[in-house]
């Protein structure tokens, strides 16, 4: 499945009700990365770091749910998947092209 079969698969389960369709899922997809990171400290915590296939399998059902909400907010903004993930590519290549991936900042 490519990101874009992939987004146009997610869109048809998108319900966000009333609201600004870009604010909802703005909201949704921070709440959803820190539920990748809560499993990940969880892990830290409960099981000494060992990253079991079980734990593992929780980490990636949170970035599905992740992915999703990237999916929903690239379409709001009127962007494909492969549309991020192409100027994503750009801008990393272009800073490492300019030795300018470590540091802080959009514009470096």
């Amino acid at each position: 499945m490519t990101v874009n079969e992939y987004q146009k698969e997610s869109i048809k389960t998108r319900d966000y009700g009333k609201g600004e369709p870009i604010i909802y899922p703005t909201l949704k997809l921070n709440g959803e990365a820190g539920e990748v990171a809560e499993k990940v400290g969880k892990c830290l915590r409960d099981n000494d770091g060992i990253f079991t296939d079980e734990i593992k399998l929780g980490i990636a059902r949170e970035i599905g749910d992740v992915i999703w909400y990237c999916a929903a907010l690239s379409d709001e903004i009127g962007y494909t998947l492969d549309e991020i993930c192409q100027l994503n590519i750009e801008k990393v290549q272009k800073r490492r092209e300019e030795n300018k991936i470590h540091g802080e900042g959009d514009n470096r």
